[in-house]
């Protein structure tokens, strides 16, 4: 044999030897499982754990919930798990009761994933890590982790561990009740993405508030005026009209031929909207219409935007099989209270063949409003727009 080889041997049989040795001394599985026994004062094992899932868009809220409720103790430690792709696989029970057979999840440094909070910022969320901290009193541990489709995982979750029941409610009562009263995406303007692994597991883009005025949207005179005041009028008006039981959602629809201004429209409502939330959907996000719809619920006062409804409203009557997402249009519009402060804006370029149901029934769309071709005077008014200052010849 080689001599240099066989030195090699020898020198990775020593290296086996005081891995193992190493393994000995300090067994690495018994680390998660007695750090969280000697914090809750009681065997981990043998307690039941309390499972909350988050849906992906609102998990950077879940976050910084998190980070506050823990941070109340001063006391609070954050760590990490250990153990390679089992952990992602494995829920905090499946891990505590491995852990009491065989040494594994060893405590480690939390994982993080970089997360938007707004059109330029982010924020490092736990994308796994575990809360130790007590609440009430009571000593608990939260394992939080971020939704991940390539585990298996189309939801976030934080998995609550305690002394008792109570403890654990408890706390996710208070966690509730602070997710229902604050959000980043209150005062937003998101748009909701499709990826690979469906809409479940799609997150949120956000966008700054475009800066558009009514001089730069060139339309036949008091048409724009018409527009703004059904979707942004009625909602500086919405004490009194829900002392007189009267319904702020509303509904309008922007029709026209392509280029006419439909999305340059938008974008000026949008613009003067303060600091309402708007939910922008287009082509393969209108699935998520449901979604939306409880987003702007919780968030309201709130404009949902369906750019292009035709895609997903077609007349039923031309007869082209059934379409689950008008369905869901349609349950959307309906599902809000009245008293909802929602607007829903829909552009379409083929009004002739959109649903009557979705365009004619009070309650869904209550305003209806043709974006025509400009006439001669605003033609003129467009070139001097878009000029800027450039000097034509006459």
């Amino acid at each position: 044999m080689d001599e240099n080889l066989g030195k090699f041997i020898e020198d990775f049989a020593r290296l086996v030897q005081l891995a193992q040795a190493g393994q000995h001394r300090v067994p690495a599985g018994a680390q998660l499982l007695a750090t969280l026994s000697e914090h809750l004062g009681v065997p981990a094992g043998t307690l039941p754990v309390v499972a909350e899932e988050i849906p992906p868009h609102r998990f950077v809220d879940a976050d910084i919930q998190m980070a506050e409720l823990a941070r109340e103790d001063p006391q609070f430690r954050l760590v990490g798990i250990g153990g390679g792709d089992q952990r992602h696989h494995h829920s905090l029970s499946d891990m505590l009761q491995q852990a009491q057979v065989f040494p594994q999840f060893p405590l480690s440094q939390p994982d993080y994933a970089n997360m938007a909070v707004g059109p330029d910022e982010q924020r490092q969320a736990v994308a796994l890590g575990v809360w130790l901290f007590s609440h009430g009193g009571h000593p608990l541990a939260v394992l939080q982790r971020d939704a991940n489709p390539r585990y298996g995982r189309q939801a976030a979750s934080l998995e609550v561990l305690a002394g008792s029941t109570d403890s654990a409610a408890g706390f996710l009562a208070e966690f509730r009740r602070r997710m229902q009263r604050q959000s980043i995406l209150k005062g937003q303007i998101i748009s909701l993405v499709m990826e690979n692994y469906g809409p479940s597991a799609a997150g949120v883009t956000f966008h700054a508030r475009p800066q558009l005025a009514a001089s730069e949207v060139i339309l036949p005179e008091g048409l724009l005026q018409k527009v703004s005041d059904h979707a942004l009028g009625i909602a500086e008006h919405r004490d009194s009209l829900k002392q007189y039981g009267q319904h702020l959602k509303r509904g309008i629809l922007l029709y026209g031929r392509p280029g006419t201004g439909k999305t340059h429209t938008v974008r000026h409502l949008l613009s003067r909207s303060g600091s309402a939330t708007a939910i922008l959907l287009s082509g393969g996000s209108l699935a998520r219409i449901s979604e939306a719809a409880t987003m702007a619920r919780a968030l309201q006062p709130s404009i949902i935007v369906l750019e292009d409804c035709d895609l997903i409203a077609e007349d039923r009557s031309f007869g082209h099989g059934p379409q689950p997402l008008l369905f869901e249009v349609l349950d959307a519009m309906d599902g809000l209270a009245s008293d909802a402060d929602v607007a829903f804006v829909l552009t379409t370029n083929r009004v002739d063949m959109l649903e009557r149901a979705l365009a004619q029934r009070p309650g869904r769309v209550d305003l209806a409003v043709e974006i025509p071709l400009p006439a001669e005077a605003e033609r003129v008014a467009l070139l001097k727009l878009y000029a800027r200052g450039i000097p034509f010849s006459t």
